[in-house]
C-alpha cells in the first residue's frame, strides 16, 4: 500500500508524507470510490477548486466533501475504472469511466479529470468533464424501469 497521510484530529493537523503528484491522484480516487470522504479531504487543499464542468465549481475542502456526500447518497457502490493516466510535474491527467451502482442498475460516465497537486502536495484542482445529458438520459431510464 502506498504511504499516505498520518492520521489526524481534522484537516489541519494532518500531515502528509511525501507522496508524488500521481500518487497523490491514485490514494485521492481510492478514498473517494472507498467513500472515505473525510479521508480523501486531507489529500486536498483548503482552497481546493473543485470543477465537475457541466455542473459547476466548489471551492473550498469541505464544500467538496459536502457535495461528495450529498452525491453518493443512496448510491450503493462507486468505481472509478482509470483507462488511460498520464503525469507531467504536478499535473495528473486521466481519463475514466465513473460508474454509480444504485440498487441492480448502474449508470457510467466517460470522464476526463485534470489534478493539480501543490507544493505541499495536496491537490488544489480538480476538473472532471463528463456528458451532462449522459448522465440525466441514464438516470430518467432508471426512473422510467421503476
Amino acid at each position: 500500500m502506498p504511504p499516505g497521510p498520518l492520521p489526524a484530529t481534522s484537516f489541519g493537523a494532518a500531515r502528509l508524507v511525501a507522496m508524488d503528484a500521481e500518487s497523490t491522484v491514485n490514494e485521492f480516487i481510492k478514498r473517494v470510490v472507498a467513500g472515505d470522504l473525510p479521508a480523501a479531504g486531507e489529500l486536498v487543499a483548503d482552497d481546493l477548486e473543485y470543477d465537475n464542468v457541466p455542473i459547476g465549481k466548489n471551492i473550498g475542502r469541505d464544500t467538496m466533501v459536502s457535495f461528495l456526500g450529498a452525491m453518493m447518497k443512496g448510491v450503493d457502490e462507486v468505481v472509478f475504472e482509470t483507462h488511460r493516466q498520464t503525469c507531467t510535474g504536478n499535473v495528473v491527467m486521466n481519463e475514466r469511466t465513473d460508474k454509480f451502482r444504485i440498487g441492480d442498475t448502474w449508470i457510467a460516465l466517460p470522464v476526463a479529470g485534470v489534478f493539480v497537486v501543490g507544493d505541499d502536495g495536496r491537490i488544489t484542482l480538480w476538473r472532471d468533464y463528463f456528458d451532462m445529458k449522459m448522465y440525466t438520459d441514464q438516470v430518467a431510464a432508471m426512473s422510467s424501469s421503476s
